[in-house]
């Protein structure tokens, strides 16, 4: 009776694990988000960019891995990435002005935002790139611009990667670094 039910588990775990892949290779937009994506798909988390100049400004670097290698080299597994970008203000509005994928040599692989935008208080915004997309390589990268109107908490921009090679499954996080000129004083 164990044996069984151990191999309707295992009959049925392998049958929804081919479901999941079939949904997978036929998901709509398998590729990098559109440009128009974040305005669509975040409307509730926007509002009006202030007219106000915008007299604090700043840059996050967020590494990414849209591809790992492995096994010596001998095998490579893709990650889906999600880029999120989290105005940590509870009062003002942030101000996004360039988010920017790059790829292992650092050559643009795509830009998402078509004019600046301005995240409401405590919102988000996300920009996803499925792991069949694998322009941006083992060294991929984002770039996120900012800007505010006045004093401001600084922004919360991390990437989160997912993927899986074989029955093995792997997620990690990435957090963005505050991009600072060094140098001579």
């Amino acid at each position: 009776m164990v044996k069984r039910a151990m191999c309707h588990i295992g009959l049925t775990g392998l049958f929804l694990a081919i479901l999941a892949c079939l949904s997978i290779l036929n998901a709509p937009g398998a590729q990098a988000q559109t440009v128009a994506g974040i305005e669509q798909n975040f409307a509730g988390s926007l509002t009006a960019v202030p007219a106000e100049a915008l007299a604090v400004t700043g840059a996050f670097y967020v590494p990414v891995y849209s591809s790992v290698s492995m096994s010596q080299g001998k095998l490579r597994a893709d990650f889906s990435v999600t880029l999120s970008v989290h105005n940590a203000s509870e009062t003002r509005p942030l101000v996004l002005k360039r988010i920017a994928y790059f790829d292992t040599v650092g050559r643009l692989v795509e830009s998402y935002l078509k004019a600046p935008i301005a995240l409401k208080p405590f919102s988000t915004v996300e920009v996803f790139i499925a792991a069949t997309d694998v322009r941006g390589g083992t060294g991929a990268n984002f770039v996120v611009d900012w800007a505010a109107a006045a004093e401001i908490a600084e922004p919360a921009v991390e990437a989160l990667m997912v993927g899986s090679v074989g029955s093995g499954h792997y997620a990690f996080i990435t957090q963005g670094r505050p991009i600072k000129v060094i140098g001579k004083n």
